[in-house]
């Protein structure tokens, strides 16, 4: 089991794209999954990219059955997706709370296409796609995101929602939730 540590926003290395994956189904890949699945858990977080543990693959991986930071959200089965692609199904795009391991402790509301199909490799190199909605397609989107070097806060249309957890609790613009980032 190895954690690693999360890189946080102003780390250079968090706005750098990733590399396409080349190689599959060997000893390095394998080794990266399983401490970004280690350091995902030991986190309590939905996903994980690469880059947030330094290493500048087009790799994700997301999902769980329950977690304390989204008690509200609906199962997402565990994933691995290297090289993702998105494609929107809809324009409809829908404002929600985020966070992010890599920006410890803040939310903002930020709007994600409600609907998509993402599709890519798992770490045998099989190609997959599915298609998803709601919080799952967030969350894809989210973890995709760190592969281009871009972190939530860019993403925010009105700053006014961006701030630490504790603090828009306390205003009453943020539910209170039992997440610890």
């Amino acid at each position: 089991m190895t954690i690693r540590s999360v890189l946080r926003m102003g780390n250079p290395g968090l706005l750098q794209p990733s590399r396409v994956v080349t190689h599959f189904n060997n000893a390095e890949l394998d080794q990266l999954l399983d401490d970004m699945f280690d350091t995902m858990r030991a986190q309590n977080g939905a996903g994980l990219a690469a880059p947030q543990i330094g290493v500048l693959q087009r790799v994700v991986i997301f999902g769980f059955d329950e977690n304390p930071r989204y008690p509200d959200a609906s199962d997402i089965p565990l994933t691995v997706l290297i090289n993702p692609h998105i494609e929107v199904l809809s324009d409809s795009l829908q404002e929600q709370w985020e966070g992010c391991l890599s920006v410890p402790g803040m939310r903002a509301l930020v709007p994600r296409y409600q609907h998509i199909r993402y599709s890519g490799f798992d770490q045998t190199g099989v190609r997959f796609e599915r298609e998803v909605s709601d919080f799952h397609a967030r969350v894809v989107q989210h973890e995709c995101d760190h592969l281009d070097g871009i972190l939530y806060p860019q993403r925010i249309r009105d700053m006014q929602s961006f701030g630490f957890r504790e603090e828009l609790e306390s205003s009453g613009l943020l539910c209170a939730q039992p997440c610890d980032d």
